[in-house]
């Protein structure tokens, strides 16, 4: 069992702190519950399981005694308001995200998108005050930065790229800001992020997320690139191995391990850091292009794989890498696995379950 592995001491430390995980049985989530659990925290895992799932956290070595599940509808203020209590601390994971097609592929995508986490965050938020919980951790992305830019080759974001600051003459009511987030997600992120700016008295910390793969991802129509390309491999050659565009958009991976990380060591960091709200990229830093993800995802099939490029298909944004000189000096962290050790990893657990 998991727990026998930690150290007394290390419980003794944290056992008085109960550690919220909303989205705990999704992707990240299970992993960031199962970190958590490792380090000997007392969890609370809060899902719909609309898209996650408790296989999630069970084929990660988790059993239910290890933590503590409660199916709530994050839309649905009275039930997270239950879950809290004074001097919790919340990772809120939870949110409606998926691909391309799934966040920009339909007429209502983007104000389906904006709406359902808008909601969720305003709720927890809210929760969060009333209950004077101490930490929040908020899962924010790179979708608030500014959409333009990631249309230009070699695009690299630093925290200093989206600010949002009180005005001098009158910091209650208004704020200056140059926004120009990647549709109703990226908007959603963006308010969810000031309205934590506005939040006192709870320590609060921002991680912007770039592209996480790994175990538990994914693999329906809420799907990413890796997924669908290890598909693809695994599928040829009854299937043709089609990559969208011309392979050349760029994209920043990280291998969720590493990710997971990352949000432990900023939770721990912000007991006391100033000023807060702490805000920090969290991505590997590396530009790596579609066509050569694929390269590497065809090496690990082991199949003489002729790819073909569809350019007629939408890619989104062409460049977009984390600047990550502010997190490995402020946590001590910077990303572990390599790309190639990922997608092996990804590679094997998808196979598995799909065969």
């Amino acid at each position: 069992m998991i727990r026998e592995t930690i150290q007394q001491s290390s419980r003794n430390i944290t056992k008085s702190k109960t550690v919220l995980v909303t989205g705990g049985a999704g992707f990240i989530g299970s992993h960031l519950v199962r970190k958590l659990v490792e380090k000997g925290r007392e969890v609370i895992v809060i899902d719909d399981l609309s898209s996650g799932s408790l296989e999630n956290l069970s084929s990660l070595g988790l059993k239910p005694s290890d933590f503590e599940f409660k199916k709530i509808d994050l839309t649905n203020y009275s039930q997270i308001l239950e879950c809290l209590k004074e001097g919790d601390i919340v990772f809120h994971l939870a949110a409606r995200i998926g691909g391309l097609k799934y966040l920009h592929g339909t007429e209502n995508a983007e104000i389906a998108a904006l709406q359902a986490n808008l909601a969720i965050d305003a709720n927890v938020f809210r929760a969060s005050l009333e209950k004077r919980v101490e930490k929040i951790i908020y899962a924010s992305s790179t979708a608030v930065y500014p959409l333009d830019s990631q249309y230009s080759a070699g695009a690299i974001f630093s925290e200093e790229d989206f600010l949002y600051q009180p005005e001098k003459q009158d910091p209650r009511f208004r704020f200056k800001m140059d926004i120009d987030p990647d549709g109703g997600y990226g908007l959603a992120k963006l308010l969810g992020e000031v309205q934590l700016s506005w939040m006192k008295n709870i320590k609060i910390a921002i991680a912007r997320i770039f592209n996480v793969y790994g175990v538990n991802e994914p693999l329906d129509e809420k799907s990413h690139a890796i997924s669908d390309l290890i598909r693809k491999a695994i599928d040829y050659p009854q299937k043709e191995f089609i990559i969208w565009g011309d392979g050349k958009q760029t994209r920043d991976y990280m291998y969720v391990s590493d990710c997971v990380d990352a949000l432990v060591k900023l939770e721990e960091k912000i007991s006391d850091y100033q000023p807060l709200p702490l805000i920090l990229n969290i991505g590997s830093g590396k530009a790596t292009s579609i066509s050569e993800l694929a390269e590497v995802i065809i090496k690990i099939s082991g199949k003489n794989i002729k790819p073909k490029y569809d350019v007629q298909k939408p890619v989104g944004p062409i460049s977009r890498t984390a600047d990550i000189r502010k997190v490995k000096e402020t946590l001590n962290w910077e990303p572990k696995v390599s790309l190639e050790e990922g997608l092996k990893r990804t590679f094997v657990w998808i196979q598995k379950k799909i065969t």
